[in-house]
């Protein structure tokens, strides 16, 4: 299985976000007010392109099953994990108006560019390629908190939300249309879609990063 030479790239990266101090203030319940709401507006911003590839993918898409997993996670995306976002901002002070109007920070802008520019130019595996890490990655992190469970901790939705039966049964099906659509693919091709995991795996980094420094652009803008 394809990802599951995958796994043996992206398990060092990923285990790397477990020892940032923003994940580990997510998992204990200490991460900053303030960190907390540049992430949740970022990443809802993050998750309208994000959003993006699932449609794409499905327009991609060779035959009506995979069509329909493309569409599956499209929903998802939608209408459950940005349904969270929009509750945590309410309870934030942060209108739904406000979320949609940020201005996506320098490492968000490159990130999604990256991701839609391989999955505009490729087939549907690289759509999947590129969606890949961020809901494998959420999983495995969201997981990996809920063994560590702090009582009274105001981040334990988050944990719930990432490391439920929902977010991992959709993980489960990018996971699984990454290996359908890999399924014969010749090395120099296997090769391609990794290196787009493992870059994008360095990119979820990157936006903990800019989430815990608060980070936007370099230079004010405007």
């Amino acid at each position: 299985m394809f990802t599951e030479r995958i796994w043996k790239r992206v398990e060092p990266i990923w285990s790397s976000y477990l020892e940032h101090p923003f994940v580990k203030g997510l998992g204990d319940g200490s991460l900053d007010e303030e960190k907390f709401k540049h992430w949740l507006k970022q990443d809802y911003v993050y998750l309208i392109e994000y959003a993006k590839l699932m449609a794409i993918g499905s327009s991609k898409a060779r035959d009506l099953k995979t069509m329909g997993m493309f569409s599956e996670l499209l929903h998802g995306t939608l209408f459950m994990e940005m349904d969270l976002h929009r509750k945590f901002a309410l309870e934030f002070g942060i209108s739904e108006e406000t979320l949609e109007a940020t201005d996506a920070a320098a490492v968000n802008t490159a990130y999604t560019s990256y991701m839609l520019n391989h999955a505009q130019r490729g087939g549907p595996e690289h759509v999947v390629a590129a969606l890949l890490a961020c809901a494998w990655s959420y999983n495995y992190i969201g997981k990996s908190l809920a063994e560590q469970s702090v009582e009274g901790n105001r981040y334990a939705q988050w944990i719930e939300m990432y490391s439920g039966d929902d977010f991992t049964e959709l993980t489960n099906s990018a996971i699984e249309l990454m290996d359908q659509l890999t399924a014969g693919k010749p090395e120099r091709e296997l090769a391609e879609l990794e290196e787009i995991i493992v870059k994008t795996s360095y990119y979820e980094y990157m936006f903990w990063e800019m989430c815990e420094t608060l980070e936007e652009w370099p230079v004010a803008k405007g």
